[in-house]
């Protein structure tokens, strides 16, 4: 198990590597299978925009300051 983990953030990488942050506080609501991802902290929004995907977004006035991942045990790579 261990290894595989280390497999999957090695695969995972090159992804984190192309946000536009420097730092990211990522969450995982197992019970509700939802993925918290935020740039901020405190990640205090002021608007969000909700995205056919399930993905939300959230900002602080132009700026992303998040993404909420809806299912996020759902998603495939």
């Amino acid at each position: 198990m261990r290894d595989e983990m280390i497999k999957e953030i090695f695969k995972a990488t090159p992804h984190l590597l192309k946000f536009p942050k420097e730092r990211m506080w990522i969450d995982y609501d197992k019970e509700a299978d939802v993925l918290y991802i935020n740039f901020k902290r405190p990640q205090k929004a002021t608007d969000s925009e909700m995205l056919k995907s399930g993905i939300l977004i959230r900002y602080r006035g132009d700026q992303v300051v998040g993404l909420t991942i809806l299912e996020a045990s759902q998603r495939k790579g």
